[in-house]
């Protein structure tokens, strides 16, 4: 029998343990902030896509072996209604197709989102089409070699991926798709959502503990998608730009929602993530997915009061590095507040792409995000968001 301590020390103990206990209940010492206690996920963005060229099965798979917890395939219908994961339903940017003879005749000039482009759309090509493609790395500071090397895959395929790397690694690999463009696509006859609930339901993924998060820019889609499935959905939320003070700069066609635009609905990205806008988002979402410099922004400097930012750096380039961080927003806690886990994007490893705060380091730009609570988070390098958290 446990010897029986003297009343002073039963009441430090007991003190102890209720300060231990909220702490715990505050994301403390025993866990970090998140809404639900646990660490943060990291999403590989189009895979790994800082190493390999974006949404092709190798670098998916190398964001699995760097550690993450899901991989992303951006969704687009061919021309006979098959879903691949291409990042925008033009082709031009992530695949060989301008330098395809036979398709030549393809290249033509569509309307999405209210914007004219030129280029060669999946909608154009079949899936037996698309398969002779090869993609390519669309960054040009990052590595060419493996351009012409892999192929463009299909949703299944990502599926079928994430299936049997988890099986093979012991651990749950998620998947999370976004459907790219949905009034786009509607307007084509080839609507991407019930496409994707069919996959989904053959996986046998249609609950909120299956390992798959559905994410749009748009909002109706979503509200039609949360009256078809129990799986977990996420408002994505879209910005133009960021000014010299630090402020979200809106401007068309990344002002706000496209069905938004559409339906001549007044409503911004802006206040989608406002106390009430957060609040319809809870009535059909279960996370928000903010562009990160809507929880922490920065803004340039201008000591010598001449007009112009300063070159904190001394590069010769005004660029994220000459940014200074500014107090971070209510976003997150708002959020949590209501029940909403929140996601931000898209971390890159890129020094140019870091405040200057973070000294060209990227593990200090995911640190403080885990520190503010960040749910889950996006990017182009896996491997380093999860050696930092």
């Amino acid at each position: 029998m446990p010897t029986r301590r003297p009343l002073a020390s039963r009441l430090a103990v007991t003190l102890i343990s209720l300060a231990v206990a909220s702490l715990a209940a505050c994301g403390g010492d025993n866990g970090p902030p998140t809404l639900n206690g646990e660490k943060a996920i990291v999403v590989g963005h189009r895979g790994a896509s800082g190493y390999l060229p974006e949404h092709t099965l190798e670098s998916y798979r190398r964001a699995i072996e760097g550690g993450a917890d899901f991989i992303e395939p951006d969704l687009v219908a061919t021309k006979d209604g098959v879903l691949i994961a291409r990042h925008e339903p033009n082709l031009i940017a992530t695949t060989d197709v301008s330098e395809r003879p036979e398709f030549a005749a393809r290249k033509t000039t569509k309307v999405v989102d209210g914007v004219s482009e030129s280029g060669w759309f999946a909608s154009d090509f079949t899936l037996a089409e698309i398969r002779t493609l090869r993609a390519k790395q669309q960054f040009a500071e990052r590595d060419q070699s493996n351009n012409g090397k892999y192929l463009i895959p299909t949703l299944q395929e990502v599926i079928d991926l994430a299936k049997s790397e988890s099986a093979r690694l012991g651990r749950t690999i998620g998947i999370y798709p976004e459907t790219k463009h949905p009034t786009f696509h509607q307007g084509l006859n080839l609507a991407l959502e019930d496409r994707l609930l069919a996959a989904l339901s053959a996986a046998g993924w249609t609950t909120k503990s299956s390992p798959v998060i559905i994410q749009s820019f748009e909002v109706a889609n979503l509200k039609y998608l949360r009256t078809k499935t129990q799986v977990r959905i996420v408002q994505l939320v879209d910005a133009d730009d960021v000014d010299a003070a630090g402020n979200i700069v809106l401007a068309a066609p990344f002002d706000k929602p496209y069905d938004f635009a559409v339906a001549k609905d007044p409503r911004t990205f802006k206040d989608l993530v406002t106390a009430a806008g957060l609040a319809e988002i809870k009535t059909y979402a279960d996370g928000v997915g903010p562009w990160k410099p809507y929880i922490l922004p920065g803004r340039f400097v201008d000591r010598n009061n001449d007009g112009k930012s300063d070159d904190l750096n001394g590069d010769g380039a005004i660029d994220e590095r000459d940014r200074v961080l500014l107090a971070p927003t209510k976003l997150i806690e708002d959020a949590h507040r209501l029940g909403l886990f929140v996601h931000t994007w898209t971390m890159r490893n890129e020094p140019r792409r870091l405040a200057s705060d973070f000294a060209g380091d990227p593990k200090a730009e995911y640190k403080r995000f885990f520190e503010l609570g960040i749910d889950g988070l996006f990017s182009d390098f896996p491997d380093t968001a999860v050696s930092a958290r």
